[in-house]
């Protein structure tokens, strides 16, 4: 008998015993390859890239008064450019900073380069995850290009107190908010009023994200806040637009009046916060769906199969367990596939 897939509790594998459902089949189904169109045009960034400081690709204003120190980060993945697009469109409606300092951060450029719209995936990254490399074991090895671009823009993040970091999916519409696991994060995020769906989550046990560097992985409060918007499926420039602007107006970087016309939504009617508990990575290649999951499906009953791992199921853990940005675009072993979420 084949043991149950072994869930990954924040970084930590704990195995989970199950029974399936019955009637539910037990043998994965083929594999199906398709990549979904990409929508959003390719920013040009001929200037931007140059930067206006001695880092290329940062862009860094200061008021002369008082105040937060403010970054906002886009293109740490090649392929996501609804950030890139937010910071352009930023510095072409020439936003300052009314108080304290404002910089933008185009980082992966190096990655971005390769951006192919027929072919995106292999834009992500040159040689590793550059939103895995966020520690001191892996900053201290700078032998890829990730690390090298990181360790330039360490002193940029080191020097701040609010990161809001740019992100997009592969399949998924709806705009997440990935808060961490710390209180004063998911109150900011509730505070801006959008998006709709906040998430509440420990990170990958393939390493830590910018979001989660140094002080802004700290609990407690320490003046920090750190949040990781994914603006839906690659292409969604007004979620970015719109996030980017509420985020200086909480900080207080910028007043109602310096946001450009058309860049706010409406609020949404309701936020949902969610909490995650597990986390699914791939042992090797052969992970497969029992669905063509979106993402934010809330799964009934503990139990249910929802893919298979090397051809043993993976199932929901227990009853009313929200499917948290599935995806298969970057299979390889040890990439989370998926996150298990339940309401806050």
């Amino acid at each position: 008998m084949r043991r149950p897939y072994a869930f990954q509790r924040a970084v930590v594998v704990t195995p989970i015993q199950f029974e399936p459902l019955s009637g539910v089949a037990m043998s994965p189904p083929p594999a199906v390859a398709a990549v979904r169109p990409f929508e959003l045009a390719c920013p040009r960034l001929d200037a931007e890239r140059v930067g206006n400081g001695a880092t290329p690709g940062v862009w860094h204003f200061d008021a002369g008064l008082p105040g937060r120190h403010v970054l906002l980060t886009a293109l740490i993945h090649g392929n996501e450019l609804c950030g890139a697009w937010a910071l352009k469109d930023a510095l072409a409606a020439g936003l300052r900073p009314r108080r304290g300092k404002l910089t933008l951060a185009f980082c992966n450029l190096a990655a971005f380069d390769r951006f192919d719209p027929l072919n995106y995936a292999p834009a992500r990254f040159v040689d590793e995850d550059m939103n895995r490399v966020w520690s001191a074991d892996k900053l201290a090895s700078p032998d890829t290009q990730e690390r090298r671009r990181a360790r330039a823009l360490l002193p940029w993040v080191e020097q701040a107190d609010w990161l809001l970091d740019f992100h997009s999916m592969s399949n998924a519409d709806e705009p997440l908010q990935l808060t961490g696991t710390q209180p004063r994060n998911i109150e900011l995020a509730l505070k801006l009023g959008n998006p709709a769906h906040l998430v509440a989550d420990a990170g990958h046990a393939a390493g830590v994200r910018l979001r989660d560097y140094g002080r802004f992985g700290a609990e407690g409060e320490n003046g920090t806040r750190s949040l990781l918007i994914e603006c839906g499926f690659h292409g969604a420039p007004t979620v970015a637009r719109d996030i980017l602007a509420r985020f200086l107006l909480e900080a207080g970087t910028l007043a109602a009046d310096d946001i450009p016309p058309g860049w706010l939504a409406d609020a949404a009617p309701r936020q949902r916060a969610l909490r995650v508990t597990h986390a699914v990575a791939a042992r090797s290649a052969d992970f497969r769906f029992a669905q063509p999951w979106q993402g934010l499906e809330r799964i009934a009953r503990a139990g249910t199969v929802i893919g298979w791992s090397d051809g043993e199921p993976v199932a929901t853990p227990y009853d009313d367990c929200v499917l948290i940005m599935p995806s298969l675009a970057n299979l390889r072993p040890g990439v989370t596939v998926v996150r298990l979420a339940q309401p806050i």
